[in-house]
């Protein structure tokens, strides 16, 4: 197994900026997109809206070992366990909702850890570190 670095705080923050970023393009987009149907109903819209802000990080976390903004920051999320592998996708979704739900006191938790993890990465069993 390769030595594996951690990511700081301040990349971790860049990635979250980036996704943040990646969602407001990826909304607006969609939008463009809706208005292309003649009135679509509110349901659908909402759907649409939710749909791209809950799946975006978990399918990019599973399949990719992480969202838009930890690839150009050059991190990836992986398991603890064995970190050749990506999280499973149920995983992901766990890790969103947590991440979620606690904010930033999550992300500024990896303070407080050897491995620089978050609260919602201990929960799960992942861990973020530095693509080599």
């Amino acid at each position: 197994m390769a030595y594996q670095t951690y990511p700081d705080i301040i990349s971790r923050v860049k990635a979250v900026l980036i996704d943040a970023l990646v969602l407001i393009l990826l909304m607006y987009l969609a939008t463009l997109l809706l208005a292309y149907f003649e009135d679509p109903k509110a349901s659908v819209r909402i759907a649409v809206l939710v749909f791209i802000i809950v799946l975006y990080d978990p399918l990019f976390t599973s399949i990719w070992g992480g969202t838009i903004g930890h690839i150009i920051n050059g991190l990836r999320v992986t398991r603890l366990t064995d970190p050749e592998k990506n999280i499973l996708f149920p995983l992901a979704v766990l890790r969103f909702i947590l991440k979620t739900a606690l904010g930033w006191i999550s992300l500024l938790s990896v303070t407080g850890d050897d491995k620089k993890r978050a609260i919602h990465d201990i929960a799960i069993g992942s861990i973020v570190v530095n693509r080599t």
